[in-house]
């Protein structure tokens, strides 16, 4: 299935989806084994990230030890709510719904300067409250649904939709997520609808970016292996396409940061301790 035209050079985007799928299911189970964990728990949002991370988290575990959250607000679309059940159905696992709703309106009542904007980012932190405490209650790690465009262009609520300790889909660009989708069988409804964070009514990714994701993940692949301007002009794209790609990667590092910590001893965290995998066993 062609999900969207395809620029010239996407082949740096294919990958080995088989393989993929065999890794990230290993990266689940290693991540949790090793924390303690044996169920983990996704926010399933409607969207092709989620249900991917459902998907692989399903084949990592097994149906019984995955739990699914759908966590609407009032003003969330009614598609989200139908794709969300309709992929915990076709992966097998129980969704429980949990509205946001009071939790953010209770916030906003008290907020007459409210933007839509900082509505969104209180919805997606709220969110993280629900799934941080059913985790608790479950016994079962949190996953994380971010994709590596998202990432890089810091398209991503900061200690929201950012906070699980294991993301499984953080390396593979929207792109990939979506043909990895189609590999694991991921509802073809799903795979298909314009990406949104359904955080403003009318929102869609590619509208906020101002690009395609399938142009923007291309520059960003020949953008980060350090390849000249001129030769991704090169290929096809545009001047101004490339100047936002750069733009956002450039102004988000900050994003992808652990805390900024002042080192005032020999011993800081993360500073001192520098072995690849922290304490782990």
């Amino acid at each position: 299935m062609r999900i969207l035209e395809a620029p010239k050079a996407q082949e740096v985007l294919e990958l080995n989806w088989p393989l993929v799928a065999d890794f990230l299911t290993r990266f689940i189970r290693e991540e949790l084994s090793w924390r303690g964990y044996e169920k983990a728990i996704v926010a399933v949002s409607g969207g092709v990230d989620s249900a991917t991370t459902l998907a692989l988290a399903v084949r990592a575990l097994g149906a019984e030890r995955v739990h699914a959250l759908f966590l609407p607000h009032r003003e969330s679309s009614p598609t989200s709510r139908e794709h969300a059940y309709l992929v915990a159905e076709t992966f097998g696992v129980a969704l429980e719904e949990v509205d946001i709703t009071p939790m953010v309106e209770g916030y906003a009542a008290l907020t007459p300067d409210l933007t839509p904007h900082r509505k969104g980012n209180v919805m997606a932190r709220a969110r993280m409250i629900v799934l941080f405490d059913k985790s608790e209650a479950y016994r079962a790690l949190p996953l994380g649904t971010g994709n590596k465009t998202e990432r890089l262009f810091g398209y991503f609520t900061w200690h929201g939709d950012d906070t699980p300790p294991v993301n499984p889909l953080g390396d593979l660009y929207k792109t990939q997520v979506w043909r990895l989708a189609e590999h694991l069988g991921v509802p073809e409804e799903v795979v298909r609808k314009p990406p949104t964070a359904d955080l403003i009514p009318g929102q869609t990714d590619e509208a906020d970016l101002g690009l395609r994701y399938l142009r923007a993940d291309v520059i960003l692949e020949h953008y980060l292996k350090g390849y000249s301007d001129q030769y991704i002009l090169g290929l096809g794209f545009t001047e101004e396409e490339l100047r936002r790609v750069k733009e956002r990667v450039n102004r988000t590092h900050w994003k992808r940061a652990l805390p900024t910590v002042a080192l005032l001893s020999s011993t800081a965290i993360g500073e001192f301790y520098l072995r690849p995998l922290d304490y782990r066993p």
